[in-house]
């Protein structure tokens, strides 16, 4: 079985929840080229996980769970 990476998790979990990467780093304070290239590095903290979930209505926990409907993504 593979695993899917983080990043990918991430873009997964953007269309999921209607979010586009332009949006998701206006919600972080970033730029979307921050985000883009961490994407495509795939190099992320946990912290930056965790903040990354929140701003999309998720938690994270290793994985990312939809709040409203506890799907693992």
């Amino acid at each position: 079985v593979t695993r899917m990476g983080m990043a990918q998790v991430i873009r997964v979990a953007l269309i999921k929840r209607g979010t586009s990467i332009t949006e998701l780093a206006e919600k972080l304070g970033c730029t979307s080229q921050n985000i883009s290239s961490k994407l495509r590095r795939d190099n992320f903290s946990e912290k930056e996980l965790q903040e990354i979930a929140a701003a999309i209505g998720c938690h994270f926990e290793g994985k990312f769970i939809v709040d409203e409907s506890g799907e693992t993504l």
